[in-house]
């Protein structure tokens, strides 16, 4: 495959998803909320997804901090200089969308507002048609072979 006809995206397409996508569930929320999450205690809820979202935002500064230092950009509309594959890179291809994914419920979580869920949900499938297809014909025109025995050996999410 030709590395010029694999561009990557032209704009960071996930964290505008994640990102409309948690704003309209706050807005859903406000709006239409949803019965309440069932819980045998108040606070345990809103404990778990305080310990999700902090482990989903260490997850991301891991990700981003292991983009960097190998000098390869981090929004998904740079073209890739290095194949990452160390760090959180070594469990998951999209470390990054994974660590999105998890904000995104834990603020669910947090909230009490069920459509964080749907948030989320929704996310994952519009990142997955849209932009991980693109990423991955870039990375296999820019990297070949050694992108194809990453991809077999390493799981898109987890």
């Amino acid at each position: 495959m030709n590395a010029y006809r694999a561009k990557p995206l032209r704009y960071p397409w996930p964290p505008i998803l994640y990102l409309t996508s948690i704003l309209i569930a706050m807005l859903a929320g406000r709006i239409a909320a949803l019965a309440p999450m069932p819980s045998p205690n108040p606070l345990l809820l809103p404990a778990i997804g305080l310990a999700i979202g902090l482990l989903a935002l260490s997850l991301d500064i891991w990700a981003v901090r292991t983009l960097i230092e190998r000098q390869t950009p981090v929004l998904d509309s740079g073209c890739a200089r290095h194949l990452v594959t160390c760090g959180p890179f070594r469990f998951s291809r999209n470390p990054i969308y994974l660590a999105y994914t998890l904000f995104t419920l834990a603020l669910g979580l947090m909230s009490g507002n069920s459509w964080f869920f749907a948030a989320a949900l929704i996310s994952v499938t519009a990142t997955r048609l849209i932009a991980i297809p693109s990423e991955e014909r870039h990375l296999e025109a820019r990297f070949g072979f050694d992108y194809e025995s990453y991809r077999k050996r390493t799981r898109r999410w987890i």
